[in-house]
């Protein structure tokens, strides 16, 4: 993500001072209030703050955080968790793959793979997946989030409700103790529900920090999942809930605890 030289400024400044006014920045840089309030919806919209009445504070833990930092968190649990969904697939089947940094890895992970019809709403999965002479790659049409490249909204939707698909990978940004699944956007999440309806069997990747985090719109419950791939599940309530639903679960890490998302990247 490049941001221009005012812009990183500002970003240090409401870092540095967990809080910062309009007022205060437009003096600061001899500019028009205006032209701060512009600034400070630029750097909102990428995910790096978030607006209040009349300034900006930090990012939060019910803000998303930004893609490149996403990617980092649990890297190695999110490509353990990519190769047992890869098992999961045989060839000549069909895939919907959501937005996601996880899905991103299930998608590197499927390169060993043969004759797959692959839909996406994901710019990022689709550029990794393209080059693949044995695949076809479909992706949505809508809006482009510009954070992270997935492609949200109603229009997405519409294009997705095209296919009835063998499987669909899906990914969240929170997973609550009673098992509802949960994400920020709620444009993503009317894609989301979308593909779950279309899939004849639904996988859930996410790993477990996803369990420590929140997130305020509500996609569906784990219910509606046929299998649930993560590294680990500590929560004694949220892992009755599972059996009590009969999900499918796959363990890579079983053993250990969770570790909180660093959200001071």
């Amino acid at each position: 993500m490049i941001l221009t030289a005012r812009l990183e400024e500002i970003l240090s400044i409401v870092r540095s001072r967990r809080k910062a006014s309009v007022k205060e920045l437009a003096v600061h840089f001899s500019v028009t209030e205006q032209t701060i309030r512009k600034n400070l919806n630029e750097l909102c919209e990428k995910r790096l703050i978030q607006r209040t009445h009349g300034g900006a504070v930090p990012y939060s833990g019910t803000t998303n955080m930004e893609h490149e930092i996403r990617r980092q968190i649990s890297a190695s649990e999110k490509n353990e968790i990519a190769q047992e969904v890869a098992r999961l697939i045989p060839d000549k089947s069909s895939i919907l793959l959501t937005i996601g940094t996880t899905t991103e890895a299930v998608a590197t992970a499927l390169e060993g793979h043969n004759s797959l019809l692959i839909i996406t709403n994901n710019i990022n999965v689709a550029n990794i997946l393209r080059v693949h002479p044995k695949f076809e790659v479909i992706i949505a049409s809508g809006v482009v989030r510009p954070s992270d490249g997935g492609i949200v909204g109603e229009s997405a939707s519409d294009s997705l409700n095209q296919f009835k698909v063998d499987y669909a990978v899906i990914s969240v940004s929170a997973i609550d103790e009673d098992g509802s699944l949960l994400d920020f956007d709620f444009r993503e999440v009317q894609v989301l529900q979308k593909i779950i309806q279309n899939a004849h069997h639904v996988i859930l990747a996410a790993d477990s920090t996803k369990l420590t985090r929140s997130a305020p719109v509500r996609i569906g419950h784990i219910s509606q999942i046929d299998t649930f791939i993560t590294d680990r599940i500590v929560s004694k309530k949220f892992k009755k809930i599972i059996q009590d639903t009969n999900v499918q679960t796959i363990e890579t890490r079983p053993e250990g605890p969770i570790e909180k998302p660093n959200t001071k990247l």
